[in-house]
């Protein structure tokens, strides 16, 4: 037996007055559940005493196990503490429904003169229904994390053992408050809309990470006891601090983050929607707001072309032409200032534009309305151009038929980004633009449809990718229409324009793959069948059926490299950018004696994009298939699995893209004037002080945190689906050994935002 094996066990004392307390309220519970249970079988299931007894004694754990005797000398074992106080005790004792239960078990006497007068009261009512309210709820579960865990505070719990029970104290009642509304435990109502609990989650998930982030990432010892106690089981005081953090970090996120999905499931199923889904179990209230909705008339898909200003601007052809030469025009503004105006490039368009403006807006595009930037694609104009000259009448080859071609130029591109620090250098912008409009000429010139955009660019690859968890996708409205049309014209084109040059059949498209959202389909149908509609954002990447040309996902390795490629890529992306990868860069680069950071670049992109999910998603898959029993084969869960991670890839683009566009928006301002300036047209002196680095906004790391939040809980919500769909037992286990890749890129994508970021595209003060 090891030392610190004997310490845990020699520490263990069961102290009376606890235990008995703790096996007393349990057997008030049971008696009580047992009355209920002969009159409200189905409310008071052999669950709930279970729940009761296990959240009993998780707060029992905490307070009378070798936990608390530890506490003082480990700060991750007053962490796991509190985390059993706070997020696994509360919600597992009012899932018990406890109210009515304790009461019943109560001696008859003491119900009816004492407690039951008492809690009957007017004041007493009030009181509670202040205290339960999801604002006080929420304000008193905050205020008892942060102001606990000041130094002084803390401190004084740990020397003083009155204040640390008070402590526990304070943390349990307002665990309970904040869960309240949550679980929502029969038979009380509730006071928000089920919905609103959602941000409520949201909100609280947000401050604890960044509660746990400053224990993970503070550089000196937090608290001065655990300080002067110096390592413990060979534990160092800073190793043990942040241990604590990512306990709190990872146990937190799941506590808030998995009654979200609860809630979101229960909100889209029509089934808890018509029966009343009042409580996080699905069982008890009904909920006002959505059982009116059953009584309405069912609406159809919201159409974005029948919306004012916006609707016909999508549909004209001649407002997407305009769009086109306008970014057309920006484009050889940007060739030529690359080529012949300054080297710097925060005083140059080709190094401001398409590196920080451009690409913060496509990620917002993307995420509101889809596929918004291949609607205006300056690269349309050379292709149509070529199809008129040459005819464009050959098959695009049909070994190239599939995203390998694409995937490999996109991790060309990816490397060639930061080896030859491309947002850096305004003249190898301007060529790589140059390539790009001869690249979409010369295929366009030999092979019909849209060869180009559909096997070979890499920025519509990621447009098309991305676009799955989009609101908003092009497709049909009336399915009866379709079986009754004869002509096909959203495909083969008609009097009122061409069809799909990507052979999407509108009634067999489903999802934003491949689709360009170019409107030739809303134009050509003569039955003004098609529209821009939405639909739930995670709904594109757990599709399993048949999704027209592109068939099915599952069948598809091209497209689950080119997904997976696109959203370890994004966290690839941005550790090329922050401090400590920078260091590691200039370490390695020194220790192999080369001369740039070509080879040290190199391996932190490999390692991320190709070892990374090659060893992470099959293995993953192998063992999730083994688990669920699936009918489908592990390959088809592969590939389905790699395409259900998009959304946390997408939400690390999000987060990087939008860094650089909101701390560097000003740098356009300066730049255009000099350009102006070039011209001999009156702009004024540059503002070159709006091209230096502006200060990172206070909120800006929240934000960042909470889109990594929405990111993966998208994404779980998507793992949850495919589970139920391929598993034939253990579907939470399942989803939850699915889930492993997206938490650890959570964890990574938390790390990255936490780190010192190079101001790319600016001028250094």
């Amino acid at each position: 037996m090891t030392d610190a094996t004997r310490a845990i066990l020699s520490s263990w004392t069961v102290e009376f007055w606890p235990l008995v307390l703790s096996l007393l309220v349990i057997a008030v519970y049971l008696r009580g559940w047992l009355g209920l249970r002969r009159n409200m079988p189905n409310r008071f299931g052999p669950w709930r005493p279970i729940a009761f007894t296990l959240g009993i004694g998780s707060c029992w754990l905490a307070i009378a196990s070798p936990l608390d005797a530890f506490s003082g000398l480990l700060l991750q074992v007053h962490m796991t503490q509190h985390v059993l106080l706070m997020m696994v005790g509360p919600p597992l004792i009012l899932l018990s429904a406890p109210g009515i239960p304790l009461l019943r078990g109560l001696p008859n006497t003491m119900r009816r003169h004492w407690i039951g007068p008492f809690i009957a009261s007017p004041g007493v009512r009030r009181g509670f229904h202040v205290l339960t309210h999801p604002i006080v709820g929420w304000s008193l579960f905050v205020a008892a994390t942060w102001l606990w865990h000041l130094p002084a505070a803390y401190e004084l719990a740990l020397v003083h053992r009155g204040w640390h029970e008070t402590e526990h104290m304070v943390f349990l009642s307002t665990a309970l408050l904040f869960w309240w509304p949550v679980i929502q435990p029969w038979p009380s109502r509730p006071v928000w809309p089920r919905w609103m609990l959602l941000p409520y989650l949201l909100a609280a998930d947000l401050q604890n990470t960044l509660f746990s982030a400053i224990y993970v990432f503070k550089g000196t010892p937090i608290y001065d006891t655990y300080a002067a106690t110096g390592p413990l089981f060979g534990i160092t005081t800073l190793h043990d601090q942040a241990a604590a953090g990512a306990i709190m970090w990872v146990a937190g996120s799941a506590a808030f983050l998995l009654p979200v999905g609860i809630i979101i499931k229960q909100l889209l199923s029509p089934r808890l929607a018509i029966a009343g889904a009042g409580t996080l179990s699905g069982r008890g209230v009904s909920l006002p707001v959505l059982t009116e909705l059953d009584h309405r008339r069912p609406r159809g898909p919201s159409n974005l072309l029948t919306a004012p200003l916006i609707g016909p601007l999508l549909r004209s052809r001649a407002s997407r032409r305009a769009a086109q030469w306008i970014l057309l025009l920006l484009a050889a503004g940007v060739v030529i200032d690359g080529w012949l105006g300054p080297d710097l490039s925060p005083m140059n368009l080709g190094g401001v534009l398409p590196w920080t403006h451009w690409r913060g807006l496509v990620v917002i595009a993307l995420l509101v309305a889809g596929n918004a930037f291949c609607w205006s694609c300056p690269f349309m104009l050379p292709r149509g151009l070529a199809k008129r000259w040459f005819g464009a009448n050959r098959r695009w080859p049909r070994a190239l038929r599939g995203k390998w071609l694409a995937a490999t130029l996109l991790l060309v591109y990816l490397w060639a980004y930061e080896v030859f620090s491309l947002w850096d250098s305004p003249w190898w912008t301007s060529w790589v633009i140059v390539g790009y409009f001869v690249a979409a000429f010369a295929v366009d010139a030999f092979f019909r449809g849209a060869a180009f955009c559909r096997w070979i660019c890499p920025i519509g690859q990621f447009h098309f990718v991305e676009s799955m968890i989009s609101p908003r996708e092009v497709a049909i409205l009336d399915r009866d229409v379709c079986r009754t049309c004869r002509t096909r014209d959203c495909i083969r084109g008609g009097p009122g324009g061409r069809g799909c040059e990507l052979d999407l059949y509108l009634p067999a498209k489903r999802g934003n793959l491949d689709c360009t959202f170019c409107m030739d389909c809303v134009r050509a149908c003569p039955h003004d069948n098609v529209g821009v509609t939405t639909r739930p954002i995670h709904e594109d990447v757990t599709r399993p059926g048949w999704r027209g040309s592109i068939g099915r996902i599952g069948s598809r390795p091209d497209m689950a490299v080119l997904a997976s490629l696109l959203t370890f890529g994004a966290f690839a992306n941005a550790l090329g950018m922050v401090g400590p990868v920078l260091d590691w860069e200039d370490a390695f680069t020194d220790a192999i004696g080369a001369q740039t950071h070509l080879q040290a670049a190199t391996l932190v992109l490999l390692a991320t994009c190709v070892v990374l999910p090659s060893l992470l998603i099959p293995c993953v898959g192998a063992l999730a298939h083994a688990m669920a029993g699936a009918s489908i084969t592990r390959a088809n869960l592969m590939c389905r699995l790699a395409v259900a991670l998009v959304p946390i890839g997408f939400a690390m683009w999000l987060v990087h893209m939008l860094f650089h566009f909101l701390t560097a928006i000003g740098t356009i301002v300066p730049v255009t004037q000099r350009v102006f300036g070039d011209l001999g047209l009156p702009a004024g002196e540059p503002a070159w002080t709006l091209a230096c680095c502006l200060v990172v906004p206070s909120w800006l790391l929240p934000l960042e945190l909470l889109l990594l939040d929405a990111g993966l809980l998208v994404t779980i919500m998507a793992l949850h689906r495919l589970s139920t769909t391929i598993a034939s037992r253990r579907t939470t286990w399942t989803t939850g050994w699915l889930a492993i890749p997206a938490l650890l890129l959570f964890a990574l994508g938390v790390w990255i935002v936490m780190q010192p970021m190079q101001m790319r595209g600016t001028i250094l003060p």
